[in-house]
């Protein structure tokens, strides 16, 4: 059936990575100093006629009460919808790390109403066709459990827990992680590129998840072949490999009926470049996104 339902538009922090927003990834021990603060982006959100905007702990900087609560105020004086990304075991940036309870005390102190997790699972190898593998299954019994010891902070919140297939994971999986706790507060947040890292059909994991979907990360990459091999490489949204609008239609058309906001996501890829000059050009991959998501997509406020 055909679905056209508006949805707003909000941006991952991680698009400005380079910026010193989102996380590290890829690399450990060097944290690159903001250049753009959460107020800064908060600004630039409204600038750009953002609905939201999905924050890490690294674009918090700390935890202290009156800091979170200063936030929180801004969020709401901005207009902007607040969700909370967080890792259980994030080996390039430990910042991100929380447990399930810990998340929803911080996503509730900023006025987040959502929490995203990643669960960095270990996987075994070899990769291909490992999905639901004895290692990764035991890893996921664990994961039921400790969030069946938070659900009552999410209860008391009403704050939604979305479970990511990250670069670890199978759509399957999450699915299964998803079907066992059987709980209206908890579901998936659909990345649109990960399953990829795990040699999975992206468009067969969009169309698995969506129904369970809570959130996404809005993504498209484009496959480069070079004397290196096959590289999966960030580009501005709607100039990769995705089929955006199928998959924008996917979406809409089996994600639950309160499903309405679309969370893009860029990587730039800056190889070689001096920092500041793809600082720069970060920033204009997040703006050529914006353009084409709301021009193209009808996404966000123009859209309405």
């Amino acid at each position: 059936m055909y679905n056209d339902r508006k949805m707003k538009l909000g941006m991952h922090t991680y698009t400005l990575h380079l910026n010193g927003l989102g996380q590290n990834w890829g690399f450990v021990g060097e944290q690159r100093e903001q250049r753009i603060n959460i107020f800064q982006l908060m600004d630039l959100a409204v600038e750009w006629k953002l609905d939201g905007l999905h924050v890490t702990n690294c674009d918090l900087v700390d935890h202290d009460p009156e800091n979170l609560a200063r936030i929180k105020q801004a969020a709401e004086d901005h207009g902007l919808y607040m969700e909370f990304n967080c890792s259980l075991d994030e080996e390039f940036d430990p910042r991100l790390n929380e447990t399930f309870e810990s998340a929803c005390l911080v996503a509730e102190a900023i006025g987040a109403d959502l929490v995203k997790f990643s669960l960095d699972i270990r996987r075994p190898t070899p990769l291909y066709g490992s999905c639901m593998h004895p290692a990764v299954m035991r890893q996921l019994c664990d994961v039921v459990d400790q969030i069946k010891e938070a659900l009552l902070e999410y209860e008391r919140t009403g704050i939604r827990l979305a479970i990511e297939n990250h670069t670890e994971t199978f759509a399957d999986e999450i699915v299964w992680v998803i079907e066992q706790l059987h709980h209206p507060l908890v579901g998936a947040c659909v990345d649109t590129i990960n399953s990829v890292s795990v040699l999975e059909n992206p468009q067969y994991a969009v169309e698995r998840l969506a129904p369970y979907a809570f959130n996404c990360h809005f993504c498209d990459n484009k496959l480069v072949r070079d004397d290196q091999g096959a590289h999966f490489l960030g580009v501005a949204l709607g100039q990769g490999d995705i089929d955006c609008k199928k998959t924008l239609q996917t979406l809409k058309d089996l994600s639950p009926a309160f499903f309405d906001r679309i969370t893009f996501e860029v990587e730039y890829p800056s190889a070689g470049e001096p920092l500041d000059i793809a600082q720069e050009k970060e920033v204009q991959f997040c703006i050529d996104s914006i353009r084409y998501l709301r021009e193209e997509l009808g996404l966000g406020q123009s859209g309405r």
